[in-house]
């Protein structure tokens, strides 16, 4: 006879059956019964975040990072909202998260009770899918079906709407082991024709290119990107979520494309005769203007889980639908059994000699002087001091793209940064999910001193569970991206982008337990960022004030092509 539970203590045992570590979350009155069921076990820890957006940021920041399904819990009607920002960044970057939120009682719904909101339709656009839970005999189904379609096919968050009384009430206990959805069927295995056809293009290609993009890292399928860009002997770029996925320390690598991205790797881009998109979606701040994009005669291979992102925005010649690490697996077979003399890494000289005379533009040169601290200067000491080996959360900004540019990364789940939504506020509880995932390990936050104080209330969750991230901080005073594009669009009409009243961040940090060094002169840089390295039992918030006028170079303009590029430095 099965044992009977309440919804809060059936939710809590199906948690701990999908072998969840870390729920973050913030309680209100309608979780009351779920935290009294989570005071009660001990299966997982809860993480007490100071907002119900850094939640979602830190389970978010816990997938990424590991690989598992993130898992966040909110209360109804504001708490919801606050967690919406966070759903649609992960749903951006497909990202795996299941949001618990609470609900008033079933009876109470559509009679707009206290703290009531329609969290199935604000939330709609922004998930994978969700559920509002009427019946506690149908919660454990609905929570396996939410973690199975968060981590399968194109990942994604799931939300589980629990109204007060399903979580109160009681019923029979059975958690299903497997799960079978006839409405959601995701496609793993890539159709074996396309694969071999994508194989001879590649062989017979004279300008092939290899876009490594976010879908590699979400299928842990970096091993298998390096594999046969190297036994290929193809050059190849990654997208900003792709970083980490074909190793940086590779000549073979040509770096990251796109708005910010290296001048070779645009040129690259735009003169290949064969492409190889793998996991990467063609989305504008990659190809630019895809009009432009499209001017070259070019065969377009692309392998995605998600059908709807082929041919979406450019025209693919060879589409392969299958979860990447599949299709890898077998084009890496499929080679396996090619003769020997077709794969022939030395009949592409002369495609490298041009990339190697695009690379010698040095697009990423940049002036340090005695004087001012440049933002690259701090992110490349900061790769020095970390052996390239860190965790990096970023904040969204000018300091987002500096960290990509100048921090080379060589393994996958190392980069964290809202890449699709462009969330200001994620880096922070990105830092706090990554140390709960890893404890341990060397993580750090660069930030903006715009983007931190969206939710720089959460140092005070580092202060109570002992996360020590180093925060390095470059503070020019401005939202830099916002004025760097008032500069070059709008004749330098610096329209509400000064930052005006900056709190003493040394202070504020102290004030909520923590270690704040202030630096301000370029000599300076690299001992401030050893010493915050050497505190490994504490959080160091290492504020730099650097160059209020540098931007970032390269640059391609909404609406330009990908060799239209604005080079600055005089354009080299």
């Amino acid at each position: 006879m099965s044992l009977e539970m309440t919804g809060s203590e059936i939710l809590v045992r199906c948690l701990a059956e999908e072998g969840v570590e870390h729920v973050f979350g913030y309680p209100g009155g309608s979780v009351l019964y779920i935290y009294d069921a989570i005071y009660k076990q001990d299966k997982f820890k809860h993480i007490l975040v100071r907002h119900e957006q850094a939640a979602v940021h830190a389970a978010d920041a816990y997938a990424r990072s590991s690989g598992k399904v993130g898992v966040a819990l909110v209360t109804s009607g504001p708490g919801v909202t606050n967690a919406i920002t966070g759903l649609a960044t992960a749903y951006s970057d497909s990202v795996p998260i299941v949001l618990i939120s609470g609900q008033v009682p079933t009876a109470a719904i559509g009679s707009d009770a206290f703290q009531e909101c329609d969290a199935v339709g604000i939330s709609r656009p922004c998930v994978k899918h969700n559920f509002l839970v009427k019946d506690v005999r149908d919660l454990a189904l609905t929570i396996k079906k939410a973690f199975y379609i968060a981590s399968t096919g194109r990942p994604g968050p799931v939300l589980i709407d629990i109204p007060k009384d399903v979580s109160m009430l009681a019923c029979p206990f059975a958690y299903p082991k497997e799960i079978e959805m006839r409405s959601y069927s995701p496609i793993n295995k890539g159709h074996t024709g396309q694969i071999r056809k994508a194989v001879q293009m590649l062989l017979q290609a004279k300008r092939p290119l290899v876009i490594c993009g976010g879908g590699v890292i979400l299928s842990d399928s970096a091993p298998e990107m390096n594999a046969l860009v190297d036994r290929l002997g193809l050059p190849c770029v990654t997208t900003l979520q792709g970083l980490g996925g074909y190793r940086a320390s590779s000549d073979r690598w040509v770096g990251m494309p796109g708005m910010h991205g290296l001048y070779e790797a645009n040129m690259a881009m735009q003169h290949s005769d064969v492409v190889l998109s793998v996991g990467a979606r063609f989305d504008d701040r990659v190809v630019g203007n895809p009009g432009n994009f499209a001017d070259a005669s070019r065969k377009i291979i692309h392998i995605d889980i998600d059908p709807s992102s082929i041919s979406k925005r450019v025209k693919v010649d060879v589409p392969i639908v299958g979860n990447v690490k599949d299709v890898l697996q077998e084009m890496l077979a499929q080679l396996d059994a090619t003769p020997a003399n077709a794969v022939n890494p030395a009949g592409l000289d002369g495609w490298w000699r041009q990339i190697n005379e695009w690379r010698s533009t040095k697009c990423l040169r940049y002036e340090q002087g005695d004087t001012i601290i440049k933002p690259q200067f701090v992110v490349e000491k900061l790769w020095e001091i970390t052996k390239g080996d860190a965790y990096i959360a970023s904040d969204v900004g000018q300091h987002q793209m500096w960290a990509a540019q100048y921090y080379p990364f060589d393994k996958p789940r190392r980069w964290l940064n809202s890449g699709g939504l462009g969330t200001m506020g994620v880096g922070l509880p990105y830092a706090m999910g990554i140390q709960m995932a890893h404890p341990g390990a060397t993580v750090a936050c660069i930030t903006g001193e715009g983007s931190i104080q969206m939710n720089i209330q959460e140092l005070a969750t580092c202060r109570q569970y002992g996360l020590t991230p180093k925060i390095i901080m470059l503070n020019n005073g401005v939202l830099g991206m916002v004025r760097q594009w008032q500069r070059l669009d709008y004749e330098s009409r610096y329209s509400e982008t000064y930052v005006a009243s900056l709190p003493d961040f040394t202070k504020l940090v102290e004030a909520y337990g923590h270690i704040g060094l202030k630096v301000e002169k370029p000599s300076d840089v690299e001992g401030a960022l050893k010493e915050a390295f050497s505190m490994k039992d504490k959080l160091v918030f290492v504020n730099v004030l650097v160059d209020s006028t540098e931007n970032v170079w390269p640059m391609v303009k909404p609406g330009k092509g990908l060799t239209e590029m604005l080079m600055g430095l005089e354009d080299r």
